[in-house]
């Protein structure tokens, strides 16, 4: 198993491995229902093993939920970027949310 480190996770940081693992599962993956709950499990469990909090999806509704689902179309072109930046996105706003909560003692 890759171990990854939170260098490679870091938000701006282009060819984060999350998008494309993330666009590759939902490419393969046999079901007709589920594909991006188990995609976005998959992503959670290797941000946790990176040494980042669970990541927050919250984030991914209206237009962002639009994004996202392009990135996966593009994914098909093999065009990984538009994927990437939403998990940038998607990891900026967990450590947002998180150092919000850690400040407010929440967290």
């Amino acid at each position: 198993m890759q171990v990854y480190s939170a260098g490679y996770w870091m938000p701006g940081i282009r060819g984060t491995g999350v998008g494309v693992v993330h666009a590759g599962l939902i490419l393969i993956h046999p079901f007709r229902e589920g594909n991006r709950r188990c995609s976005r499990l998959l992503s959670l469990l290797m941000g946790l093993q990176a040494g980042l909090p669970a990541l927050d999806f919250g984030g991914i509704r209206g237009s962002e939920n639009k994004r996202s689902i392009a990135a996966i179309y593009a994914s098909l072109d093999r065009d990984y970027g538009p994927m990437t930046d939403v998990y940038a996105r998607v990891i900026a706003r967990t450590l947002k949310v998180r150092v919000n909560a850690s400040r407010s003692g929440g967290a």
